[in-house]
C-alpha cells in the first residue's frame, strides 16, 4: 500500500491524499486549500493524479478545506463513489453549492478589474450548479458499518467528534495474501464539543495518518468557556455595544446556538444570573443562509448528538432554539442590522472573515471601541481573522482602511479540533499501536512539537510529509516518489506574475493612504518615524528579493 500526500501537508487546509493499493487507486478527502492568497491559488492547479484511474473516494467531514475540490474532480470527469456518512452528504448538498457561488462571485470581482485592463475573463473553478450536479455520485453510509469495495479493501466510519457527520476512516487493504489497516483520522473532535458525542478510539492500525492542528496547544475546558463568554458578552452589553461572532457557518454556529440555550439551564450565583438575564434581553441574529440550511440538517440529524443532548430533546426543549434568536436570510434583511441603533449579537460566516456578510458587519462594528468581535474557532495564517486576533490596529475591507479600536477576543475552548492531551490521548488509546504516524493538517511548529512529544512518550516513529511525497507502507517506511509536474510549474509561475501585478496594484494603494493619512493630516513626529522604519524595513525585503538573497 502506498500514500500520496497531496493536500494538508504542514498545513491546515487543502487535504487530499491518494492511496493505492490491491490493484485499485482511491482518494480520502479532496479539500480546498483556505486562508492565504498563495495556499488559494493551489486550488486551480491541476490534479497531480490522472483522474480517470481514481476508483472511488472517501470523504472524512463536510468541511471545505476537506470536500471543496470534489465539483473541480466532478468537472474533470470523475464519477466513481464519494463515500461518507449521511450527515456528511446532507451537509455537502448545502455547502457545495454555497463555495460555489463563492467561487462566481469572486471571479467575477476579479473579472470586472481584468475587464478595466483589456484582460479576457476568468471561469470559475466551479459553479452553484456544478457543484449541485457532483452531489449524484455521493454515496452515504452509516457510522460502525463495515463497506465492502470489493474483496480486497473494505472500510468502516467512525465518529470523529469534530463536526455533525464527521468520521475516522479505517481502511483494511489485502495484497498478496497480507492485509494490513491504515487509519485516517480526519479532523478530530475537541472532546467536550456541545451536542457532538466525543471521538471514537480506534483499537488497532498498522499506520495512523493524524491530524495535529492544536500539537502544541492546550484548550480550556467548557466550563471556563462558558463563564468567559459570558462576560465577554456582558461587559460588551453594558456598554451599549455590539458582539460579533465570525463563525463557521457549519459546526461552530450550532454550538454557540447550544450553548446560549444551555447556559439558561446552569445553577450559578446571583451575579451570573444578572450577567445572563442581560445576554437575553438583546437580539441574536444568525447571519448566513448557510448557517441557517446547516441549522436545519441538525435537526434532522439529532440522532448523532451526544446522549445529555438527545436527554434535552426528549425533555421538549430543543437545543438549537430560544427567546430572541433571529434568523436573517436576506442581503437586504443583513444589509438592515446594521442600520439598528440597538445592542445585539450576530453571529456571522464566515469564521475566518474572508468572505461572505461577516466583512459587512467587521465595516461596521471594528471602528467601534464600544463593540466586540468575538472569535470562537482556529484562525489560518494570511487570513483577516488571523490578523485582527494577532493584534493589527488597522485592516483593509473592501479595499477601505478600518482602524480596529473594537474589543478582539479569542476564546479558544470552543474549537472543533483535539488538542495536544487528546491528540496524545487518541493515540494511547491503541490497544495494538499504529507501526508508523503521519502528522498531517497542521502548522510546522505545532507539528515539530507534537512529533517531539510523541517521540518521548511512545516508541512509534513519526513522518511529517512534504507536499507531493510518496510512502511505501511497509515494515520500514520508505519515501518511494515525490511529484513533479511540469503543468503545476508552469502554474505556479503564472502565480509568480499575478502575484507581481496585485502587488504593484496594493504599492499604489499604499502610496495614497501614506500621503492622505499620515503626511497630509500633520500626523505627529513619533508616528512618522515608526511609519519610515516601516517603509525602510519593505524596501529591506524588495532589495533582497531584487538581489535574489
Amino acid at each position: 500500500m502506498k500514500v500520496s500526500f497531496l493536500g494538508a501537508t504542514k498545513t491546515v487546509t487543502g487535504s487530499n491524499f491518494l492511496v493505492e493499493g490491491a490493484g485499485k487507486k482511491f482518494l480520502v478527502d479532496c479539500g480546498m486549500y483556505q486562508g492565504s492568497a498563495a495556499d488559494e491559488y493551489e486550488n486551480e492547479a491541476p490534479f497531480l493524479f490522472n483522474v480517470d484511474e481514481i476508483d472511488f473516494m472517501l470523504l472524512t467531514h463536510a468541511h471545505i478545506d476537506h470536500s471543496g475540490r470534489i465539483p473541480k474532480l466532478y468537472n474533470e470527469g470523475y464519477r466513481n463513489p464519494v463515500i461518507a456518512t449521511k450527515a456528511t452528504c446532507d451537509l455537502c448538498s448545502i455547502m457545495l453549492p454555497d463555495s460555489g457561488h463563492i467561487q462566481e462571485m469572486e471571479v467575477e470581482w476579479k473579472n470586472r478589474k481584468r475587464a478595466r485592463k483589456g484582460e479576457k475573463p476568468l471561469p470559475p473553478m466551479y459553479t452553484a450548479e456544478d457543484a449541485a450536479k457532483s452531489l449524484e455520485i455521493f454515496q452515504p453510509v452509516q457510522y460502525d458499518e463495515i463497506v465492502t469495495i470489493d474483496d480486497n479493501i473494505s472500510v468502516r466510519f467512525n465518529d470523529a467528534g469534530h463536526m455533525l457527520g464527521s468520521a475516522i476512516i479505517e481502511v483494511w487493504v489485502t495484497e498478496n495474501g497480507k492485509t494490513e489497516k491504515a487509519v485516517f483520522t480526519g479532523d478530530l473532535g475537541n472532546n467536550d464539543i456541545p451536542l457532538l458525542s466525543p471521538p471514537t478510539m480506534i483499537s488497532d492500525a498498522d499506520y495512523l495518518i493524524m491530524e495535529s492542528t492544536y500539537g502544541n496547544r492546550l484548550h480550556i475546558r467548557n466550563d471556563d468557556k462558558a463563564n468567559i463568554f459570558l462576560d465577554v458578552v456582558y461587559e460588551t452589553l453594558e456598554k451599549g455595544g455590539t458582539v460579533v461572532i465570525p463563525s463557521f457557518a457549519v459546526g461552530r454556529t450550532q454550538e454557540i446556538l447550544y450553548e446560549l440555550n444551555r447556559i439558561k439551564e446552569e445553577k450559578h450565583d446571583e451575579e451570573f444570573y444578572k450577567k445572563y438575564q442581560r445576554l437575553m434581553s438583546v437580539p441574536v441574529y444568525v447571519d448566513s443562509p448557510l448557517a441557517i440550511s446547516a441549522t436545519e440538517v441538525f435537526k434532522e440529524n439529532m440522532n448523532l448528538f451526544n446522549e445529555e443532548t438527545q436527554a434535552i430533546i426528549n425533555e421538549g426543549d430543543n437545543p438549537l432554539e430560544f427567546d430572541g434568536l433571529k434568523f436573517t436570510r436576506t442581503a437586504d434583511e443583513s444589509k438592515a442590522l446594521n442600520e439598528k441603533n440597538e445592542s445585539a449579537i450576530i453571529i456571522s460566516a464566515s469564521g475566518m472573515c474572508e468572505v461572505g456578510r461577516i466583512k459587512h458587519h467587521l465595516k461596521h462594528h471594528l471602528w467601534d471601541p464600544n463593540s466586540t468581535i468575538l472569535f470562537v474557532g482556529y484562525q489560518a495564517p494570511g487570513t483577516l481573522g488571523r490578523k485582527l486576533v494577532d493584534g493589527e490596529k488597522k485592516v483593509k475591507i473592501f479595499g477601505e482602511e478600518i482602524a480596529v479600536n473594537a474589543r478582539v477576543e479569542y476564546i479558544e475552548g470552543y474549537s472543533g479540533h483535539a488538542d495536544q492531551e487528546w491528540l496524545m490521548n487518541f493515540v494511547y488509546s491503541f490497544t495494538n499501536p499504529p507501526k508508523h504516524i503521519f502528522l498531517v493538517h497542521g502548522e510546522p511548529e505545532g507539528q515539530l512539537v507534537l512529533k517531539q512529544k510523541l517521540e518521548e512518550n511512545t516508541s512509534i516513529p513519526i513522518t511529517i510529509p512534504s507536499f507531493g511525497e510518496t510512502y511505501e507502507l511497509e515494515e520500514t517506511i520508505e519515501m518511494v516518489g515525490k511529484a513533479s509536474d511540469t503543468a503545476r510549474e508552469r502554474y505556479l509561475r503564472l502565480e509568480v506574475l499575478e502575484r507581481m501585478n496585485t502587488l504593484k496594484e496594493e504599492l499604489e494603494d499604499m502610496s495614497n493612504i501614506v500621503k492622505e493619512e499620515y503626511l497630509d493630516n500633520y500626523t505627529d513626529d513619533a508616528e512618522i518615524l515608526k511609519l519610515k522604519d516601516k517603509l525602510k524595513e519593505l524596501e529591506n525585503q524588495i532589495v533582497k528579493i531584487v538581489e535574489n538573497k
